[in-house]
């Protein structure tokens, strides 16, 4: 039988079958996708195939994981130089960002971008909780989404509580399987409520402590919000981690600098500090942001090179 895998819990798998019913699975042995050394071998999102141990008890085994078109990985936090895959087989990514309450630093969401331009995955920023921003901090905002949208992300305002920009948020998700992402505490599960009530995600008030999030999802899941509209839940992600991506191809995943492929004297040229490179004459004249270049940099492992 096929299947989708709509839960992972590290050991076992609810895999939603063609007939629309509900199996809890477990792997079949090892497996080892494409080289790749992960902490976890099945992700939800993956297309598998599977046979059935006990109908009654709706059990079953993975035998097989069918190739992925996609997807979005940050290193582990438990196994070092290993791999730790949040959603495969992904029709777009939405990265849920807050200005406040908590802050999402720019260069997580960085980080985040280049993770999905590394797969092509199209992104769209959702700048949510924005009833809570100063007059001041609205207009840094208006200038931030102009920077992104600029370079190919559309971004989307909304506020879970005021319910602002809800029919937006549930329209870039239609008929679209989308992973849903960001920090602890941005208000996923709020607005995912807001517009799939059904579902009753948990969610949590902010910490006091330090102004950060609490987790509240502990496996990644998907749900069926529509007909064809799918989302996976992430856990909060306090970090990103990047893996699989060679130094000398980073800039090819920030669209901005891509666009200037080949201008540089230097056709190995880092964009660090090497003469006549077309990026940084871009940075130094404002065509490129340098609030991406910065998160360039630190992904480089160069901080020092910072401007």
């Amino acid at each position: 039988m096929k299947g989708l895998v709509m839960r992972s819990t590290g050991s076992w798998y609810e895999v939603l079958d063609e007939n629309k019913h509900v199996w809890q699975c477990r792997l079949k042995g090892k497996f080892k996708i494409q080289g790749l050394k992960t902490s976890n071998p099945i992700a939800v999102g993956d297309r598998v195939e599977f046979e059935i141990e006990d109908k009654l008890e709706n059990m079953a085994t993975i035998f097989k994981i069918s190739p992925r078109e996609n997807y979005i990985i940050r290193k582990s936090v438990h196994k070092t130089a290993h791999g730790h895959i949040l959603a495969a087989n992904l029709d777009q990514a939405v990265i849920i960002v807050t200005l406040n309450y908590p802050r999402t630093s720019l260069g997580f969401l960085d980080r985040f971008l280049v993770s999905a331009e590394s797969f092509r995955i199209p992104t769209t920023i959702v700048f949510n909780k924005i009833d809570l921003l100063s007059e001041e901090e609205k207009d840094y905002l208006a200038d931030l989404a102009a920077l992104y949208e600029s370079i190919g992300y559309p971004c989307v305002f909304t506020s879970a509580v005021g319910k602002i920009g809800i029919k937006a948020f549930n329209d870039i998700l239609k008929d679209k399987i989308s992973l849903v992402s960001g920090h602890s505490g941005v208000g996923k599960s709020t607005l995912v409520n807001q517009i799939a009530p059904e579902l009753d995600l948990k969610t949590m008030e902010i910490s006091n402590f330090a102004n950060k999030g609490v987790h509240t999802t502990t496996f990644a899941t998907m749900f069926k919000i529509e007909e064809n509209s799918f989302i996976i839940d992430t856990p909060g992600i306090k970090e990103l981690g990047l893996i699989d991506i060679e130094k000398q191809e980073l800039s090819h995943f920030f669209p901005e600098m891509r666009a200037l492929l080949g201008q540089c004297k230097y056709h190995n040229c880092k964009h660090l500090n090497e003469p006549k490179c077309a990026v940084m004459d871009a940075v130094g004249s404002g065509e490129i942001a340098e609030s991406r270049y910065n998160s360039y940099l630190s992904m480089m492992g160069d901080d020092d090179n910072r401007r």
